[in-house]
């Protein structure tokens, strides 16, 4: 909860308080609340991947901070993309199905077995779904105005998320659910 709080404000709140303080303040300022979210995590005995997300924040941070650089920390978003990704592959190619996991999890009726079927090659379809939001990050990030990059690593991704899942839903229903059936 506190970690999509965070990801909705960070970059459009980075990009205002850069308007009204010195770059290297905010960046401290960033820092500073990484680390207290690191400590918050550690003290809950969150597991690992909990830790991940602040530790990435305060390399980056610190990366920006000691080389004034705004692109560093305009970065941030397009490696967390790049970790998901890379998940997405790991479950694919070792089987984990963490699609297939989530929907079990989170769909209120049990899963046909068409669409279990169907649902066991959904971290594929979202590798491909990293790879175009890591590529949309890139491009915001090098070609692009820090407001819209404020407004795509804050809501603009959430949007293309939940359209990518619209499209899969709709497609399973539609065309793979009848062609598991057959």
């Amino acid at each position: 909860m506190i970690s999509n709080f965070v990801g909705l404000i960070f970059a459009p709140l980075f990009v205002v308080l850069l308007h009204y303080f010195e770059f290297r303040s905010v960046v401290l300022f960033y820092f500073i609340l990484a680390c207290g979210f690191f400590l918050y995590s550690y003290l809950r005995k969150n597991s690992f991947r909990d830790m991940v997300l602040p530790t990435i924040y305060m390399v980056a941070l610190g990366v920006a901070y000691y080389f004034s650089s705004l692109e560093s920390v305009k970065y941030i978003p397009t490696t967390l993309s790049i970790i998901f990704m890379f998940v997405f592959v790991d479950s694919h190619f070792n089987k984990r199905e963490m699609v297939l996991g989530f929907a079990k999890k989170f769909y209120p009726t049990k899963l046909t077995p068409q669409e279990i079927e169907f649902l066991r090659g959904g971290d594929k379809y979202w590798i491909y779904v990293m790879g175009v939001n890591t590529l949309i990050h890139l491009y915001v990030v090098n070609f692009t105005s820090d407001v819209v990059w404020a407004f795509y690593t804050s809501v603009g991704w959430y949007i293309f998320f939940f359209v990518s899942l619209i499209i899969q839903i709709i497609y399973g229903k539609i065309y793979c659910v009848r062609m598991y059936s057959r």
